[in-house]
Parts: structure tokens; C-alpha cells; sequence
């Protein structure tokens, strides 16, 4: 007989000179079936005792470097009792599960039913895949499919991210791991707080299933759907996700973000709002920088521009702004709170005080002028300013003084349909309250203006050339023209006005193009 198979019979207390390397050559299978794939198998021990429970039942006793194997699924740990009938054993202290040589588990207590290979484990349980570590204090581990699950508060740390929530399931097929309840990521760069969470240890792919708040030293995501790549800082947010800072925010359907770049891509009924410029832009796509505060946006953009008492619209196929990091004009300091912006094509705009249309509009806080190019044309109340080029200067945010260069034109509207008008190579006007108040022309200066008595009849009108000519406005009226300097003109009476004289050469009343209120811009979207 082999000296194991004495050994089995002798007493309790001489199994203790068994060898620490001593091999058991187990009979777990006593069906007698050949196959055993389905059998744990006692591969050693230090101790083994086989006791008998009932008539029908044996348990082995496993003490000291047990190991143990089911297929190709090896179980250690320092003592063990398994019930060869049930085909389950449990086992005690430092126990490690070598899953195919992929997946690592380890605990102090461990029930493994060999029939459905379900490995139920307690106390500092430990699942690597050698890249990604789940620690718990109770999982149940399915060796068949790899997935383990916990229900009672667990983390998984890859890297230097460290993903924790109440509940959890990690498929080490996939390496997905699904966080459920109260989820929390904590990585050096940000912070994610969620209820809902799928992440792939091996892409670091985190999968928004629920709302999500991602946060960093500077700003904060808010999210319902998407992905964020850890690895490599890129991002897609989705749901109508929001972008902020302390003075910055980007609303939209959907947002392609890089974190190593600061830039995203926002599609679909956008809002980027500067809280500290008092400016917002609505549009149907932008390109936005989150660290310089840039944004270029696309697709019917709208600019909005709180002021004191006259909000300002800006509308354009095309709008860009960033902060103006010029030097001051004084040259004294440099400014990075202030914003300049640009608009291209068909740009419109509107407040109360004054309207106007260009092809291309530039604008910077620094010096408060809006500079108009390309068949630039500004309405003020009753007014008509055009020419080749606009510069509008403000003051506290509203209309001050304009110089218009080159084909300077002027149209004034009078209360009965009539037009006042005012040309020459190049035009300077103040404004007094938001309304023109004067205007003066220089070089090839022509003037066409109706004449009123005393008591405001229209009695005739005037017109003349001069080198220069001055328009003097009161409550929306003309009320002074004076002329200076090679001066000639003719007077018609009212009812004699030849129809080729009412208008100066170039005359263009371009009132239908003139935006009547801030809706004429706002195609698509609203703004805040």
C-alpha cells in the first residue's frame, strides 16, 4: 500500500509529519465519471484529515499552503474544509484565486461552489488584473464568466485615480467595471462625483450613464451622458452638459472636450455667457477655449452685451471673442479682463440707441470702438449714417462720437416721411443721450435740407456746397446748417422742388435692411 494512502488511516494527531511539499492525489470525484473539469481538486497540503459527516458525506480538512485547483483556476490559502459532495469547500486566511493566470483575487475567507463556480469572498478582498485593484470587504466572484460584484461599498484604484462607490461590478473579460451609488473619482487633476458609472480599467474610458459632476482647481462639468478618457484628457459630453468657471460658462447638446488643450467643441442650441463682461452668445456650434476664455462660434450666432441701461445685439454668420491682451492705450499696463470681438459677414446689430449693418464689425473694450467695414450703414433714432468705413466711439457703454471715412453719407427722416441729407469725403458726429447731436462733412461737401418758418411749416428747401458743412440736431430734429468755405446753393420753393433734385447723388434710405428689434437677429435660439 502507498505510504499516502496509510497515512489516511493513522490518527489525528500523526498526521503532523506530513512534508510541507507532500502531494494529494484527490478522489473528489465519487461518481466515478472520468470527468473531472467540474471537481475542485486538492493539488497539497500541509495537513489533510478526511472526516466523515453523515453516512453519505466526507469532508476534507486541509491545514498549512493548501492549494487547490478547479480547471484552470488555482485556489491557495492557509487552511481550507471542503465538502466533496456538495463539490464547495471554504477557505481561511490569506487566500489568493489565480484565475488563468489574468485575474488575481485574494481575502482572509473565501465559500467556493465548484458547480457554478461562484467564489463568495469577506474580509480585505483584493481583485487585480495587474493593471487595475479592486478592494472590498465582501465580493462574490463568478470564475466562469470573470465578473465579480460588491454590494456594500468598494474602490478600485488605477494608477493614481481612485474610483469608489457603494455598489460595483468588474468584468475582467472586458475590464469594465460598473459603479453604482454614490461614485466618486478622485484623480490629481480632477474630481467626479456621480450615481451611475461604467469604466474600463484598461482604456480608462469613464462611461456617464447618469448625471455627473466633474470638477477641478478652475472649473466644473456637469454632464448626463458621454465619456471622458482619462488617459489622454478628451472627452464627449452629452445631454445638455455645462462647461464653468467662476466667470465662465458653455451650454450645450452636446460638447467635444480636451482637457490637455483647454478647447471644446460645442453643437447644438449653444450658450456661452461671461459672467464679468456681462457678454453671452447663443449659436448653433462654437469653438470655445476654456483657459484663454476664446470662443468662435458658427451656425446664426448672436452676441449679447449687458450695458447700464442699453443692452446690445450683435449678429453675424460668423463670432469671435477672446480677452485683448494689448497693451492699454496709455501703455501704462496690459489688460486680460477685458474682451475684444470680431464679426464677419452679414453682421447686424441692435440696441435702443442705435442700429447698423457691415459686412465686418471689430470691437474692443480697451479703447470702446466699434470699427464697421465693408458697406458699413448705422441708424440712430431718425438718422442714417453711412460710408466706407464707421468708427463708433462709446462712452460708459453708450454711442459718443462717429468718424466715417470716405463716401460719407447722412440721411435725417423727418416726422412727415421727408429726408434731410448731409455728404462729403468723410463725416464726425457726437451724440448727446444716445441721439445724434451734431455732424460736420469736410472735402466735396453737399447738403439738401427742407426750410421751415417759425411755426415749423415747410416752406422750401436748400441745397449747397462747401468745402465744409455742419448739422446741428435738437430732439431728433435738424434745426442749424452752417457752411464754410467755398460756398454756393440754391433755394426752391416748397411746391417747386424738380423731382431730380430731392436726393443727393448716392442717396440710399436703407430702412428695410435696419434691424426694428432684437427678434430680427435671434433666429434659432434665445438668449439668457
Amino acid at each position: 500500500m502507498p505510504k499516502f494512502a496509510i497515512l489516511l488511516f493513522l490518527p489525528f494527531f500523526t498526521i503532523g509529519i506530513l512534508s510541507t511539499n507532500a502531494q494529494i492525489a484527490s478522489s473528489s470525484n465519487t461518481s466515478g465519471d472520468n470527468d473531472t473539469s467540474s471537481f475542485v481538486q486538492i493539488i497539497k497540503a500541509d495537513i489533510f484529515r478526511r472526516i466523515k459527516q453523515d453516512s453519505t458525506a466526507e469532508l476534507n480538512l486541509l491545514i498549512g499552503n493548501v492549494l487547490m485547483k478547479q480547471n484552470n483556476t488555482l485556489f491557495y490559502c492557509d487552511s481550507a474544509i471542503q465538502n466533496q459532495t456538495d463539490n464547495q469547500f471554504e477557505a481561511f486566511g490569506n487566500i489568493h484565486i489565480n484565475d488563468s493566470d489574468s485575474v488575481h483575487t485574494y481575502s482572509q475567507y473565501l465559500k467556493y461552489i465548484g458547480d457554478t463556480k461562484i467564489a463568495e469572498l469577506k474580509k480585505k478582498v483584493r481583485l487585480t488584473d495587474g493593471k487595475g485593484v479592486l478592494t472590498t470587504e465582501a465580493l462574490s466572484y463568478n470564475v466562469n464568466t470573470r465578473v465579480g460584484t460588491y454590494l456594500n461599498g468598494g474602490k478600485v484604484v488605477n494608477g493614481e485615480s481612485v474610483l469608489t462607490s457603494k455598489e460595483g461590478i468588474y468584468e475582467a473579460i472586458t475590464r469594465d467595471v460598473y459603479f453604482k451609488t454614490n461614485v466618486k473619482l478622485v484623480d490629481p487633476e480632477y474630481r467626479m462625483t456621480t450615481d451611475t458609472l461604467l469604466y474600463n480599467v484598461n482604456t480608462e474610458v469613464a462611461t456617464f450613464l447618469a448625471p455627473t459632476i466633474i470638477t477641478d482647481d478652475h472649473s466644473r462639468i456637469k454632464t448626463r451622458a458621454g465619456f471622458y478618457d482619462l488617459k489622454f484628457g478628451k472627452a464627449q459630453f452629452e445631454n445638455r452638459p455645462i462647461i464653468e468657471d467662476s466667470t465662465q460658462m458653455v451650454v450645450s447638446d452636446m460638447i467635444d472636450y480636451n482637457k490637455a488643450t483647454s478647447q471644446g467643441k460645442a453643437v447644438g442650441n449653444v450658450v456661452y455667457t461671461d459672467s464679468s463682461q456681462g457678454l453671452a452668445i447663443v449659436s448653433g456650434l462654437a469653438i470655445f477655449n476654456n483657459q484663454t476664455k476664446a470662443v468662435l462660434a458658427y451656425e446664426h450666432p448672436v452676441m449679447k452685451i449687458k450695458q447700464s441701461s442699453d443692452t446690445l445685439f450683435v449678429a453675424a454668420d460668423t463670432l469671435y471673442s477672446e480677452y485683448d491682451k494689448r497693451d492699454s492705450i496709455s501703455e501704462l499696463k496690459k489688460s486680460d479682463t477685458t474682451r475684444l470681438f470680431r464679426a464677419n459677414y452679414n453682421v447686424r446689430m441692435f440696441s435702443d440707441s442705435i442700429q447698423g449693418k457691415c459686412d465686418s464689425l471689430y470691437y474692443s473694450g480697451i479703447d470702446s470702438v466699434f470699427r464697421f467695414f465693408y458697406a458699413p450703414v448705422i441708424w440712430s433714432q431718425e438718422n442714417q449714417l453711412s460710408g466706407d468705413t464707421i468708427f463708433l466711439f462709446t462712452k460708459y457703454k453708450k454711442p459718443d462720437r462717429v468718424t466715417i471715412q470716405e463716401n460719407s453719407f447722412s440721411i435725417n427722416r423727418t416726422a412727415e416721411g421727408m429726408f434731410n441729407q448731409l455728404k462729403g469725403n468723410s463725416m464726425n458726429g457726437f451724440f448727446v443721450g444716445g441721439e445724434i447731436d451734431y455732424l460736420k462733412t469736410k472735402g466735396n461737401s453737399e447738403s439738401f435740407y427742407y426750410l421751415q418758418d417759425k411755426d415749423s411749416a415747410y416752406i422750401g428747401v436748400s441745397y449747397a456746397m462747401a468745402d465744409v458743412i455742419a448739422m446741428k440736431f435738437q430732439k431728433k430734429e435738424l434745426k442749424r446748417v452752417t457752411w464754410i468755405n467755398s460756398v454756393t446753393g440754391t433755394l426752391y420753393p416748397y411746391n417747386q422742388i424738380p423731382e431730380d433734385k430731392k436726393e443727393l447723388r448716392n442717396f440710399k434710405w436703407l430702412d428695410a435692411l435696419r434691424p426694428k428689434k432684437k427678434e430680427d437677429l435671434i433666429q434659432h435660439s434665445t438668449l439668457p
